[in-house]
């Protein structure tokens, strides 16, 4: 492994490199000359220079290979340089925030612009240590002062950073530059470059934006992408899981991959597979293509009480002229558009037409908030962005790419509103016009980003064969026939209606935020549409029950038509679906599980919940048709990496196999990796176990298991019986302490609310508290609320109740939750 510096770092960047590496691997960390602590040289080097001195060096080192390269900022051209010299050694590529593209006026951040001019150069980079100490203070959070000072120290005096200012001095920006034909060559023979490529990148890097990863993305065959979200410029200090992720790689694409020899020997580039064709019948949309001459209503929406509705026959004419006029403004098969509009007619005809052109979509929930969206779409890198004003303002100013088309906004200045042109122009455009001739094929139809509960969202890639098994697997636990009708309370799940041949409504309610559901309005979305099946999320059928004494009889009287009630996305306690029961007397409730990467797995009514009676955990019910579960059990400090079983009884990380399961993770090859390590399973990251008749109870959050000195611990089976108290609302169970020796401490909202700003509960209810836990109990804190996830209200975030709990119970300063 040879591993390429760029400035103003030095090999120091690679020490968790050399530390991970295999016995039989020798790795190479290099300090250009005059960097690190190299020799000074008199002169400045070229870009070509350094590519033959790093030549030069492993000539006099006696490397023959195979030689994966890795390289970081300039290094990483430099290690290009090398490789595209040293093909018949090559056997891998590996770049870190880097970039061979730098176009005449491209625009670069204004701290190399700033350090590049020449009046400043000098000053920035050499007679003061800016530019050395701005370098490390990209990182967010800073990192650790020693890492900074470690970072610095070969460049304390202006003798020692005088390369510092040469190597900015380098960059060809002018096509004049004595280093531009260099630049270029390396660029344009990257591509040619036949082997495995890996690129890490931080997604905040200012320098080298996602722009960079893109272009890098284009020039390499097929390379595995995983980008560190909140990483910036230093992603090997910022991630430092940069150096077993390469590792791993190594492991699997280069050592146990082809021989370098005979890979050598391929043509190259190789021909892209010809997609599986399908008939029309094989899209996802076809029920909807089926009834495209049908005056029945197809789609419809509430607000501020006034219903627009809309037939199939209006539904179908609106998308193909709204694909039309798309298709002229230049959306092509496989472009990526970014949909920042709320649910409801809009949103449908902006997601089919785009899948009748063959485009991604891609969704990030609002409840990520503007920030989180912002980095989702970033990480997706969209061409296109579908948007109501606000959200594509709010998106050009954090700068997420992409041509943006205003949905809503006819009429208004697109300057102001932040758009280049609006969907209804290009549906006025499109009228009249047809598609060219496309065979329908089984490609990437969708990416949805996952809610960020327990972690950073992540993109999971579909396609449309998925898409399409997964809306079949959702009407049958549904029992959709032709003639019924959809109120869809839960944002994912309003386009699906039209997917599956049927009507569906959107009710009166902000969808990003489940619990502003009433039951009037649930009640006069059911009205609207005549609608027959509904679809919440378990916040939105909480606050629907809270609201119930607001409906008027007639109200009433309409929930009576629905025949089937969905809720998913968090766990539904059994005391609200009795309740909800009752407000629908006629209906089947069913509480399907899954996630975003696999949903549904499994599916329960509130009859077999109450049959299958109190356990360890929630029952979510047993697998769906076609859907497999097994568990991989837990060892004794929490991990889940023993081999997967169906056998009863035993805990550990929950693995689904099924058809509409994802294709992937978006640039995430690290995690796709750790979550698919199983060939043909999702590993959920969710901890339960199998009963003697094939139910699945979910026990909670792999990364929320309490590893106490006589073996893990499960969270959600501690809760249910501490909930069972009438003096407790809500509970969580957290571990406090060094992992293998932790404590078991329970969080618990009072039913009577807190009362006082103490934290520890009073004596009678910890008494109470105790005597109900399963589990010894280290200390039974109070809260006013537990903190949840934004999507759907509902998960508990225990990490930062354990965090909290951590300082409270360390004695100091903890605030809230």
């Amino acid at each position: 492994m040879l591993c390429v510096h760029g400035n103003p770092t030095w090999s120091f960047l690679w020490r968790r490199f050399l530390a991970a590496a295999p016995a039989d691997w020798r790795v190479i960390a290099v300090d250009q000359l005059s960097m690190g602590w190299s020799e000074r040289l008199p002169a400045p080097r070229t870009l070509a220079e350094r590519v033959a001195d790093l030549g030069a060096l492993t000539d006099r080192l006696g490397v023959t290979g195979p030689v994966v390269t890795v390289g970081h900022d300039w290094g990483g051209i430099i290690s290009l340089g090398w490789a595209l010299q040293h093909r018949e050694q090559l056997s891998g590529v590996v770049l870190a925030n880097t970039g061979v593209d730098l176009p005449v006026g491209s625009r670069l951040p204004g701290l190399i612009r700033l350090a590049h001019n020449p009046m400043l150069l000098d000053a920035t980079c050499v007679r003061t240590p800016a530019f050395v100490r701005g370098a490390a203070a990209l990182s967010h959070p800073a990192l650790p002062r020693a890492v900074r000072a470690a970072l610095a120290e070969p460049y304390a005096t202006p003798a020692r950073r005088q390369a510092v200012g040469d190597f900015v001095a380098d960059i060809p920006l002018e096509t004049d530059h004595v280093s531009r034909p260099a630049l270029e060559a390396i660029a344009t023979g990257a591509g040619r470059l036949d082997v495995p490529a890996l690129l890490l990148w931080g997604g905040r890097d200012p320098v080298f934006h996602d722009g960079f990863l893109a272009d890098l993305e284009q020039r390499f065959s097929n390379p595995d992408v995983h980008r560190y979200p909140h990483a910036s410029h230093l992603v090997t200090e910022d991630a430092p899981r940069t150096a077993a992720d390469t590792w791993r790689w190594v492991q699997e694409r280069v050592t146990q991959g082809p021989r370098t020899q005979d890979r050598a020997r391929r043509p190259h580039p190789q021909p892209a597979p010809e997609p599986v064709t399908w008939t029309q019948d094989d899209l996802p949309w076809a029920a909807l293509l089926r009834r495209a001459d049908d005056p029945a209503p197809a789609a419809a929406e509430i607000r501020d009480t006034v219903t627009t509705t809309l037939s199939f026959a209006d539904l179908e004419r609106r998308i193909a002229a709204t694909a039309a006029g798309l298709s002229r403004y230049g959306l092509r098969p496989g472009d990526r558009v970014a949909m920042l509009v709320p649910p409801g007619i809009d949103l449908t005809i902006a997601v089919y037409a785009c899948w009748r052109i063959g485009a991604v979509i891609v969704v990030a929930d609002a409840g990520l908030g503007v920030r989180g969206m912002a980095h989702a779409l970033r990480s997706a890198r969209p061409r296109y962005l579908i948007g109501i004003t606000k959200g594509l303002l709010a998106m050009r100013a954090l700068r997420v790419p992409g041509r943006r088309i205003g949905v809503g906004a006819s009429g208004a200045p697109a300057v102001v509103g932040g758009w280049d042109t609006d969907l209804a122009a290009l549906e006025a455009d499109g009228r009249g016009r047809t598609l060219p001739a496309r065979a329908p094929a089984d490609t990437e139809g969708a990416v949805l980003f996952t809610s960020g509960a327990t972690g950073p969202a992540k993109g999971v890639v579909y396609r449309q064969s998925q898409l399409k098994e997964q809306i079949a697997k959702v009407a049958d636990i549904m029992r959709i026939g032709p003639d019924d009708r959809l109120v869809a309370a839960f944002a994912p799940f309003a386009l699906y209606g039209p997917a599956m041949g049927i009507a569906a409504v959107v009710p009166d309610m902000d969808v990003t935020a489940p619990g502003t559901l009433t039951a009037p309005a649930l009640a006069d979305a059911v009205a609207a549409i005549d609608a027959t099946v509904v679809f919440a999320a378990p916040a939105a059928l909480r606050n629907v029950v809270a609201t119930a004494d607001s409906l008027t009889p007639v109200q009433s009287k309409v929930l009576h038509r629905v025949h089937t009630v969905l809720s998913a996305g968090a766990p539904v306690p059994l005391a609200l679906l009795r309740r909800v029961q009752q407000l629908l007397p006629d209906a089947e409730l069913h509480t399907p599980y899954g996630m975003t990467e696999v949903l549904p797995a499994t599916d329960i009514s509130l009859a077999q919940i109450e049959a299958a009676g109190p356990g360890d955990g929630v029952c979510v019910g047993t697998a769906l048709p076609g859907v497999s579960i097994r568990i991989s059990p837990l060892d004794e400090l929490g991990r889940a990496d023993g081999p997967l079983t169906d056998a009863a009884g035993v805990t550990g990380e929950i693995c689904i196999s099924a058809g509409h399961r994802k294709e992937r993770y978006d640039r995430l090859w690290a995690t796709e990796r750790d979550a698919s390590r199983n060939p043909g399973f999702h590993r959920s990251g969710d901890v339960g176990h199998l009963d003697d008749q094939g139910r699945l109870w979910v026990e909670g959050r792999l990364q929320h298991v309490i590893t106490t000195a006589d073996g893990p611990v499960t969270p959600v089976g501690i809760e249910q019986r501490i909930e069972d108290l009438d003096r407790v609302r809500a509970a969580a169970a957290v571990g406090v302490g060094p992992a293998g020796t932790q404590q078991v401490v329970a969080v618990v909202v009072p039913a009577s609310g807190s009362g006082s700003r103490r934290r520890l509960a009073d004596p009678d209810l910890t008494a109470a508290v105790r005597r109900a836990s399963p589990v010894s109990l280290a200390a039974v804190l109070v809260v006013a609320a537990l903190p949840v996830d934004i999507r759907h209200a509902s998960k508990v975030d225990r990490a930062r109740l354990r965090r909290w709990a951590d300082r409270l119970l360390a004695g100091e300063r903890a605030g809230k939750p």
